[in-house]
């Protein structure tokens, strides 16, 4: 939901969360007062997250609203998978925007970051969180960030220099006929369709690398390897395929699954191999699995990756 307004002279004077009460009644101004504290209204294109602010004649005023619940989320200890002075990795739920939107600030798993670290507030030394990763708002599992200004540097060249591995598990429509395989592609973003899609002419370069772990009737679960990020990167490659990800209805996938009507394509972060930024020791986090793609097969390939997807570990 976006909706756009003009402050008039007769508006002139009003508080924020009142003039919005004025020009969208449907809505209570309980919940215009959360939307503008989550960060979902702009004035004059900047976010504003004071409902007292007095509005004046000229000014556009935009409201932004995504479908996320309004209370915003937060970490605990089980969202934790890996912490120390320099590093912090994730297990983002499902349905969490990985950074700021124009719909929110607050709840996001980047502003849950700084409210788990304690370094929200504006007071004092606020110490530097690098995100070099992006998780889709569907997408869960693992994401690391830098939390120290000595780690942000060497983090972000191990991601730029493709030394971190990325495995992901995705449930697909059907099952490839060639069980083990790569798709190589440049991606590019289709406007009229909104989606991204390989392209001859332009785009980025984009390889994922696949292996069939266990296929049924309606689906097929598939290991995956990241050796580019683009942006739906397993998602357009795979629909273009014809083997679109179970609940992805954007890139043409089923919204259903197994008696369950599903909001987001069935896509987790599954693990990453990477090296401390500060030590240089040898990481591998795991995120646990979501139920839907916890099969019995998946205790038996944890071990063999590298051997599974044909490379050097």
């Amino acid at each position: 939901m976006k909706r756009n307004f003009v402050v008039t002279e007769q508006e002139t004077g009003r508080r924020l969360d009142r003039y919005l009460q004025g020009r969208i009644p449907e809505l209570s101004r309980t919940t215009l007062r959360a939307v503008i504290d989550i960060g979902g209204v702009h004035v004059d294109g900047r976010r504003v997250r004071k409902n007292g602010l007095i509005v004046t004649a000229g000014q556009s005023v935009e409201l932004h609203r995504d479908e996320a619940p309004l209370e915003p989320f937060r970490l605990d200890m089980e969202s934790i998978v890996f912490q120390d002075d320099y590093l912090l990795a994730i297990n983002k739920p499902a349905g969490i925007d990985t950074q700021p939107t124009p719909a929110r600030y607050q709840g996001t798993l980047y502003e849950a970051v700084q409210v788990w670290l304690g370094r929200n507030r504006r007071f004092g030394r606020k110490l530097e969180i690098g995100m070099v990763q992006r998780l889709d708002r569907g997408t869960s599992g693992l994401i690391v960030f830098s939390i120290h200004p000595r780690a942000h540097g060497p983090l972000s060249e191990q991601f730029r220099e493709r030394l971190v591995r990325k495995r992901y598990l995705a449930l697909v429509q059907g099952c490839p006929a060639v069980p083990c395989g790569c798709f190589v592609s440049h991606l590019a973003r289709n406007r009229r369709r909104n989606r991204m899609g390989s392209t001859p002419i332009g785009g980025r370069p984009a390889e994922t690398r696949y292996r069939v772990v266990d296929a049924r009737s309606e689906a097929s679960l598939l290991l995956v390897e990241l050796v580019t990020g683009r942006t739906h990167q397993i998602r357009a490659h795979f629909s273009e395929a014809g083997h679109p990800l179970i609940g992805d209805v954007r890139y043409g996938g089923p919204g259903r699954y197994e008696n369950q009507d599903l909001s987001y394509p069935s896509l987790h972060s599954w693990r990453l191999k990477l090296y401390h930024p500060l030590s240089g020791d040898r990481l591998e986090l795991v995120a646990p699995v979501p139920a839907l793609m916890d099969w019995p097969v998946l205790d038996t390939v944890a071990g063999r990756l590298d051997e599974l997807l044909e490379i050097n570990s």
